[in-house]
């Protein structure tokens, strides 16, 4: 079955993978820098779901006085 899940393009991400994944980041970017990134990437994502729900402006108006 694991085959035709490769086949099909799923691959799974289980709880090793995940420990990998966090153990190359502490390598590269250091125990001090990790809560700062993970900071950031949390700021970012909130600005940019507040966009996607922000509603548009009215600028139509503007342009139809002109």
């Amino acid at each position: 079955m694991s085959g035709a899940l490769l086949g099909l393009g799923l691959i799974t991400f289980g709880v090793w993978e995940a420990l990998l994944v966090f153990g190359i980041l502490m390598l590269l970017f250091g125990a001090k820098k990790l809560p700062d990134l993970a900071r950031g990437l949390g700021s970012g994502i909130r600005n940019f779901k507040g966009e996607l729900q922000a509603p548009p402006d009215d600028h139509d108006d503007e342009s139809d006085d002109a």
